[in-house]
């Protein structure tokens, strides 16, 4: 990661080593996405991503908040009174909204076992959602604390996009709401997040334009600030003359027919390029044109950041189209007078899954699309501008923009030299919602992020510690089980497990009061006005091995029991109730075993990270008991047939998907590797062949698989030939005079491997 602002390390800070909310913003360019990555990547909480709507979702790496939380469109009032209908609205209320709660397993499992909730582009976030989410997951986590216990991270900048709430909608909901963004509603009012702004700018280096930015940001705009912006107006700025600059317009219909005449305008043919869509990718997601229209000469756009080691392009950087063919693009940057190839990018459809082994969320793969990650370039929106960034651009403010609308635009330039307006701009109408500047006024001082990093740190330390001891609702958990058995028949496969239940029971309840007592200690240790941390470890790992065996062996049980009920017939129901209360007692084993690594890590004074709360023990517990359990049931029951079909009876047919937290073109390599053909990658990571083969172009080119490795020797030796004395930056030519002789992935694959 890049060298980070003090404010993005105590955000980092705060989200791994706390349990307080956080509201991260500042201002276009200091590096929120950047964070946000980072945070994904390092973070050791069991961790959901949400965004208001399915592109910023997709673009966050995460779930819109309407599936994840399973919540209908449309208003909600936040008390139990009957629901309300008219023409053109609808409005659930807490009675009507658990009607919504009938999830499947999965989702309440991944919303159960959520640790860190991030909500991106909370800008556009309505109250009366967040209050519905709130009490959503208050209800599935049957906890009656803000987001069910769940700490959440709000990401965005207010002084972007708002929120979208109908007229006819917000005459109900004024009622019960002061305002409509993400801090109006109740939860928020009434627990307010830790506001953290990111203040360095990486965007900008001129001052005199930060200034302007800063002032406008903040309804400061002076009239010496709009004379500095109006030096640029050229009314009559050519654009077809003055390549590499995109027009930002408050229209869609605007942009659309600049960009389609300026297509038009161009001679030569017209190519269109589709996507490669496998698996369940909805057309409302796409995050480009579903038809990329080009011709030679046409300005584009980048929409993604490069991922390979070359970076050569940024979101927002603009080029030329200097060749087409139906198999290859290559774009020029004038500037640089450097021409590139732009390869396919891969955007994934995902859902969250809890793994069953380690009972962390991971990530499924539902759908890929594969698209080149560009677009026409002439002329932009400003909606569709944000989180982009422009070296030249020409403003078109011909129409009154709407609050922050000025400031986006703008903000996207990095300095001033690439500004041109096509229209002075005003003092008028451009001023940003006076709500924002008020909350903006709750911007956290360091003096008080390090007073309370320090103050909810050992809060934290505590809280975690006193949870992984707390089995008061696990216990809860097996007494509903054990009650459960009065309802069955007593021919039913579960009847016979009553006393089984009943002495796992016992073997719980007889932690309890231990437990409690041990609570208490913990409780004394953190009232001292200072914690003597080696007391508390060494107490810790007292306690740590006065109740694993037992916690262990209660694990031991349920899972010989599902064993032995799998080979069982007509006991489905009895199967999945084990599951739910394996789910539970695993889980509490494994909060044991990570609280204390926390321990052992807070007393070596070493930074609560993912990497210090795991261990080969706790990614490996859950798949070596099984195989012990398995071994040994093998030996007791050796009289039994041993029948696969009966082991499958009740069990998941899925597979198990790993959580994409390496690079598209590692998890190829390593699926490589593991010596699965080019046919088998792609199946297994929901993929074209294509894209694998693109992928292997890279994995060439950094000499991490050679060209012999993948291509038997008669076909290198036929490229070898081809290629002699071949120098054009563009394979085309190549292809039409060889196209028989090998095929466009072998060309590129060896015109890697020459590099």
């Amino acid at each position: 990661m890049q060298i980070i602002s003090e404010a993005a390390a105590y955000t980092l800070r705060f989200i791994n080593q706390t349990h307080r909310s956080v509201f991260l913003t500042g201002k276009a360019g200091t590096g929120k996405t950047t964070l946000l990555r980072e945070i994904i990547q390092t973070t050791h909480k069991n961790t959901v991503v949400v965004a208001p709507t399915g592109i910023a979702a997709l673009n966050a790496g995460g779930v819109t908040i309407h599936s994840m939380f399973q919540l209908p469109f449309g208003g909600f009032i936040p008390d139990n009174s009957a629901p309300q209908f008219s023409d053109s609205t609808k409005f659930e209320t807490k009675a009507t909204l658990r009607r919504h709660f009938k999830m499947n397993g999965v989702k309440k499992s991944v919303i159960r076992n959520m640790e860190l909730l991030i909500i991106d582009e909370v800008s556009m976030l309505r109250s009366d959602l967040l209050d519905a989410m709130d009490y959503m997951m208050q209800s599935v986590r049957k906890k009656n604390t803000p987001f069910g216990g769940v700490q959440v991270l709000f990401i965005g900048d207010l002084l972007q996009l708002p929120p979208v709430i109908r007229d006819e909608e917000w005459r109900t909901l004024k009622t019960y709401y002061r305002g409509k963004f993400f801090f109006h509603s109740h939860v928020v009012q009434q627990n307010p997040p830790l506001y953290i702004e990111l203040s360095k700018i990486f965007r900008q280096t001129d001052d005199t334009f930060i200034s302007v930015l800063n002032n406008l940001r903040n309804n400061q705009i002076s009239q010496q600030d709009i004379q500095t912006l109006n030096k640029y107006v050229k009314p009559d700025f050519d654009l077809k003359a003055n390549k590499g600059y995109i027009t930002l317009t408050t229209h869609n219909n605007k942009a659309d027919t600049t960009n389609a005449q300026a297509l038009e305008d161009l001679e030569g043919k017209l190519v269109v390029y589709h996507p490669d869509i496998v698996g369940d990718f909805p057309e409302k997601i796409f995050p480009v044109e579903q038809q990329l229209q080009l011709k030679v000469g046409a300005q584009v756009m980048f929409v993604k950041n490069d991922l390979s080691a070359d970076k050569n392009y940024f979101n927002g950087k603009m080029g030329i189209i200097k060749s087409l063919s139906s198999q290859e693009i290559l774009v020029h940057f004038p500037e640089e007078n450097k021409t590139i190839e732009v390869d396919k990018y891969e955007w994934k459809n995902i859902r969250y899954k809890v793994d069953e082994t380690t009972k962390e969320i991971e990530e499924e793969v539902l759908g890929t699309f594969v698209h080149y990650p560009i677009k026409l370039a002439w002329a932009i929106t400003v909606h569709k501008s944000q989180g982009l960034t422009f070296d030249k651009a020409a403003l078109d403010v011909s129409q009154v923009f709407l609050p922050g609308q000025a400031y986006v635009a703008l903000s996207r330039l990095r300095s001033l030299e690439g500004l041109i307006l096509l229209s002075p701009l005003r003092m008028n109408g451009i001023s940003n919602d006076q709500d924002v500047m008020d909350y903006s006024l709750n911007k956290a001082t360091d003096d008080f992020l390090e007073n309370a990093l320090h103050f909810e740190t050992k809060n934290f330390i505590h809280n975690y510690l006193i949870n992984s001891f707390n089995w008061m609702d696990l216990a809860q958990e097996w007494r509903n089980h054990k009650f459960s058995y009065n309802d069955n028949g007593e021919s039913s496969v579960k009847s016979k497990q009553a006393v089984w239940a009943r002495r796992q029971l016992e073997i719980m309840e007889q932690l309890l009061d231990p437990s409690k007592k041990f609570i208490t200690q913990l409780n004394k240790l953190f009232s001292q006005e200072t914690v003597d941390l080696n007391h508390v470890s060494e107490r810790v790992q007292a306690a740590y091995s006065y109740f694993m065996q037992p916690m262990d062996e209660l694990v031991f049980e349920i899972l010989w029991k599902i064993e032995e009920i799998q080979r069982s017939k007509k006991a489905k129901a009895y199967y999945e109730e084990l599951v739910v209360l394996e789910d539970w007692q695993t889980k509490a084993v494994l909060q044991l075993m990570k609280a204390k690594l926390l321990i052992e890590t807070v007393v070596a004074g070493e930074t609560i990270s993912k990497e210090k709360l795991t261990s080969k023990e706790i990614k490996n517990y859950i798949n070596r008991k099984t195989s012990v359990i398995q071994e040994q049931f093998k030996k007791v029951n050796i009289t039994l047939i041993d029948d696969d079909k009966d082991l499958d009876r009740y069990t998941s047919k899925k597979s198990k998907t790993k959580a994409p937290k390496k690079s598209t073109v590692q998890e190829t390599y390593e699926l490589w590797v593991e010596k699965k053909s080019i046919d088998d990658i792609a199946t297994i990571r929901v993929l074209t062949k294509q894209t694998i083969y693109s992928h292997f172009v890279q994995l060439i080119q950094t000499k991490a698989v050679s060209i012999s490795e993948v291509l038997p020797e008669d076909k290198i030796q036929t490229l070898a030939q081809a290629f002699q004395g071949y120098k054009e930056e563009s394979l085309n030519a190549l292809m039409e005079k060889n196209g028989e002789k090998f095929t466009w992935n072998e060309a590129r694959m060896y015109k890697a491997s020459l590099n």
